[in-house]
């Protein structure tokens, strides 16, 4: 393909239109939306310039899906900011998987790009690219009687009304813009997962955050406090009616303190309330979320304990 071949993109290096229900070897193709999507080969890159609003922070989702066994991963940038999003584990059954990628528009136009660093003996290995989409991203304001930004999610990446596998929402450095305001992502490789009413049970409102990778990935947000007051830290467990079943385990920490509450899933939906009172130590105190288990369904995909509705109050 030459650098126009695909309408409004360029393109650099190998880059393979693919057809939905192509095969490679012994494996069919699948394409999650229409009938295309392409595949980016060693040191390939695709971009598109956009127009934005200087200062407005936005989040890009697009839909991705490795073809090889490979450790893959793609590097996402817009203008001077980039990030490395790990894609070699697979969250679906399927084995496409929706992503998001924040950043804040420094000017009125920027480039965004996908580009594939790796160098496989095999270019037939390269991730395949489907179903992008970008969304400006309103700063949450602090809802009343919760110290907590976006404590609900319902301020988020766009997630595809097609598809049913919710956004996965990468880990970041402190510095990094956050496709879920409020809220960081910490892990080496892992990530959660942004989930919508539309395809899943949601505790509250239409928005929640399903912990997908275990203990292995933590949601963070930091808040201020006064140190020596307490503090009592709420929140939803559940499931996310997507045949996730058995005893899902949440662990939160809030300066000294950790509560560990259990929902019984039947992979049904339903959730139930936890709370922890604690005493801060610091100025700034981290509120931690994590899954204190692993789950599978039995077709393979991962799943887990599903997080909405988290307060932060001070006790008198």
């Amino acid at each position: 393909m030459n650098q126009n071949s695909v309408p409004n993109w360029e393109i650099f290096g190998f880059v393979e239109y693919i057809g939905s229900g192509q095969k490679q070897d012994d494996m069919i193709l699948a394409v999650p939306e229409g009938a295309c999507a392409v595949r980016l080969g060693n040191d390939a890159t695709i971009r598109q310039k956009l127009e934005v609003i200087r200062k407005t922070t936005y989040s890009i989702t697009f839909c991705a899906a490795r073809t090889c066994a490979q450790a893959e991963r793609l590097n996402v940038s817009v203008a001077a900011e980039s990030g490395v999003l790990p894609i070699q584990t697979v969250y679906t059954s399927s084995g496409w998987d929706s992503y998001a990628y924040a950043f804040r528009a420094r000017h009125s136009t920027a480039w965004f790009s996908i580009h594939n660093p790796g160098h496989e003996d095999n270019p037939a290995c390269g991730p395949l690219i489907d179903f992008i989409a970008i969304k400006a991203l309103n700063p949450p304001p602090l809802a009343q009687g919760n110290m907590l930004r976006n404590g609900d999610f319902e301020e988020g990446p766009f997630i595809f009304p097609d598809t049913a596998w919710g956004v996965l929402v990468p880990p970041m450095s402190e510095d990094d813009v956050s496709p879920l305001p409020g809220w960081m992502v910490m892990s080496d490789t892992k990530v959660v997962k942004y989930v919508d009413a539309a395809h899943h049970a949601v505790p509250r409102g239409a928005r929640a955050v399903e912990l997908v990778a275990g203990r292995e990935a933590a949601l963070v947000q930091d808040v201020r406090t006064v140190p020596g007051r307490r503090y009592r830290l709420s929140l939803s467990v559940g499931d996310a009616a997507n045949g996730c079943e058995g005893p899902m385990a949440v662990e939160a920490y809030a300066a000294r303190a950790t509560l560990r509450t259990t929902y019984e899933s039947l992979g049904k939906g339903g959730s139930r309330r936890a709370a922890v009172e604690f005493e801060a130590t610091a100025n700034l105190t981290r509120v931690v979320l994590q899954s204190y288990n692993h789950h599978m369904k039995p077709d393979g995909t991962l799943c887990g304990p599903v997080v909405d509705d988290v307060s932060l109050v001070g006790l008198r």
